[in-house]
Formats: C-alpha cells, structure tokens, sequence
C-alpha cells in the first residue's frame, strides 16, 4: 500500500496513534499517552484509527490511511467530521498480511473531500499475490464517481442496531435532516430495517480470536498494558474451529442482512448511537466494561458490515450544539463503493463540509 502511494507521487510522513493492536474506539494508550480530537481537547477522535483522523481534521496531512475492522476509519471520520470509507474486503491488499481479524479488518484512508478519498483508493485499490480475499476491480476509476452524479437511488433509512441502544436525540436528527435532503436531491428514502439475526456473534469472535493472535505476535505480549492482555486471554478461549464456523455462516448472515438491498441500493444509519466521548471515559475500566461499552455505545451500527465485507461509509452530517461533529453512515451493496462515493460526493456538494476547520486545527 505505501508504494503503490509513493508510486502514485505521495509524500508518507510517518506514522499516527492508535490503542494498543487497533483494538479499541478510542486513542489513548500508556506508551504514547492520550491523542485528543481537534474539535475538543476534552473529547476523544474515537479510534482506533484516531490518530489519522486527529492528522487529518487538524490539517497536518491531505490524507492518512486507517484501517477498519469494527468501525475504525468510520467512527474516527464521525468523530473529527471527516469522511470515512470502509472499502469491500479485498479493495486494498493487507500484505504482508493475508488478512486481519479472520476476514473483519480491510485497509483504507481518512480525509477531508469524498475526492480525496477516490484519489486514493485509486493509488492504492488491487490485489496482490498473497491475499486471502481479491476484490473484483471497479467498473470505472473511483475519482469518476465521486465527479459524477449518482442517479435516482432507492434509499434505506434504519434507526435499529443489531443490539438494543439508545440513540442520541441530536444524532437521530443528523440522520432524518440528511434523509430530508436526500429525498430534496430526488432519491427514494424509507424506512427499513435489516434482518440482523445473530450476526454481532461473528464479529466478536473474529475479533476477539484477532486480540490473541495479534498479542501472540508481539515480541514481548507481557510488555502489553492489563486491558490488552485480558482481551488477548479472552481471544485465546475461542477455539479456531468456532471461528471457522461462523466464517462458514458468513454467506448466510450476509444474504439475510443484505435482503435490505434487493429494493434498495444504499442504507442510512447513524455512524454511531451518540456523541465523540470525553477523553479518558474508558480510563480504569476493565476488558469487559470496555468491550460492553464499545459494542453498546460506540460500535453497534459499524461492526456488521465488517462481517459482511461490504463498503461502508461515514459522512459529516453537521455539528451539535456543543460544537462536535455528527455522522451519518452509508452502506452499499457488495463490491460498490462508487455509488458510495458518487452519493457522498453528491451530498458534500448541497451540504459542504471541507471548509470547516476546527479551533485546534
């Protein structure tokens, strides 16, 4: 990924914060202390990408990669009011890893323009010999997308996670304004929830199992902080057999949720239930109040199209009464992020958000 960027003429700077092995929404850890979201120093850029979109929204950098394997370019690009593209499984070769997270975790970038992001995954996109998973290659460039208009769609609208969760009053609005505005640029929107099923069962366990794996590929695992080890222990109780029982269920939770996109060709959804959380909110919490508290509060609309494979995608919706970013998630239908993009580019145009710069920026 970083030479086909330098090939493509990119200057990479160096390198961005991250929890300890990308696990958690947030971007605080004991080596490199707190990073904190330049909208407010009180709040978190969520994570765990949130380094990249702390780099990004503070324009330090055009671009910075991330990848997402529950939410982690969508959650920080709702955080820090940046877009956020969560590309299909395989857009964006892994290597030197086959795969991440057992299938959950695909390569990307946060930015400021939905053109930025095409310009990118056009440098990037493409398999390579290794992967586990090749995506078939786009119809046409992303950057033609994202500077074409995207058609009459057929537009989902779901307020309903996969888990029961209470939705901020100022996101929900964030989520009907933008349904009000897709609807004024001529697209169908309704409402409609996805079947979920049990597909949360999967994640967790491919995550969890990717904790272990990542821990036990550390030179020194003991050197991780407590959180990060209980996590791995916790991984190291699923068995790979389990994992590739619900890898082989994969297909099944996918056809069920992606009903959804027989009659439609985008879903809208809240990126996450609320607000960016104050910094230090998970500080002095063990694993399973933070894991709870992840999938609960932070990750439940993210996480099943990691298990899914499918493109994702967070866009700026506006800001709170405070001040904070707001988020809406759109999700495609398998292999297409160019309708993604065309849309994202669509609504960026009625409703700009690049020109935006936060008091810490």
């Amino acid at each position: 990924m970083v030479r086909r960027l330098r090939a493509a003429g990119a200057s990479v700077i160096g390198k961005t914060h991250t929890p300890e092995l990308a696990l958690w929404p947030f971007t605080e850890s004991a080596t490199f202390g707190v990073t904190r979201n330049p909208w407010s120093a009180d709040h978190t850029p969520a994570g765990s990408s949130g380094g990249s979109a702390a780099a990004v929204a503070a324009g330090m950098v055009g671009a910075a990669h991330g990848t997402d394997g529950a939410g982690s370019i969508r959650l920080p690009a709702a955080a820090c009011g940046l877009f956020g593209l969560k590309p299909q499984r395989g857009r964006v070769s892994l290597l030197p890893e086959r795969e991440e997270w057992h299938g959950l975790a695909t390569s990307g970038v946060l930015t400021r323009s939905v053109l930025d992001t095409a310009l990118y995954l056009d440098a990037v996109s493409g398999g390579a010999p290794g992967d586990a998973v090749v995506a078939p290659p786009p119809a046409r460039p992303f950057t033609e997308a994202a500077r074409t208009e995207p058609g009459r769609l057929r537009i989902a609208m779901s307020m309903k996670a996969p888990l029961p969760v209470r939705i901020a009053p100022e996101v929900r609005r964030a989520v009907e304004q933008t349904a009000e505005l897709l609807g004024s640029l001529g697209h169908e929107v309704e409402e409609r929830n996805p079947a979920w099923g049990t597909v949360g069962n999967g994640v967790t366990a491919r995550y969890l199992r990717g904790a272990h794996d990542s821990a036990e590929s550390m030179a020194r695992p003991r050197a991780l902080e407590r959180r990060t080890r209980a996590a791995a222990r916790i991984g190291g109780l699923i068995s790979p057999s389990l994992v590739g029982r619900y890898r082989a269920a994969e297909p099944a939770h996918t056809a069920r949720i992606g009903a959804v996109f027989a009659q439609h060709e985008v879903l809208l959804t809240p990126t996450t239930p609320g607000l960016p959380r104050p910094v230090g909110d998970y500080e002095g919490r063990g694993v399973l109040r933070t894991l709870l508290g992840s999938a609960l509060g932070v990750a439940p609309f993210t996480s099943p199209w990691n298990a899914t494979g499918q493109p994702a995608a967070s866009v700026p919706a506006g800001f709170s009464a405070e001040g904070l970013p707001l988020a809406v998630q759109l999700i495609g239908r398998a292999g297409d992020e160019a309708t993604l993009i065309s849309l994202a580019a669509q609504l960026e145009r009625a409703r700009p958000w690049a020109d935006r710069r936060p008091p810490l920026g």
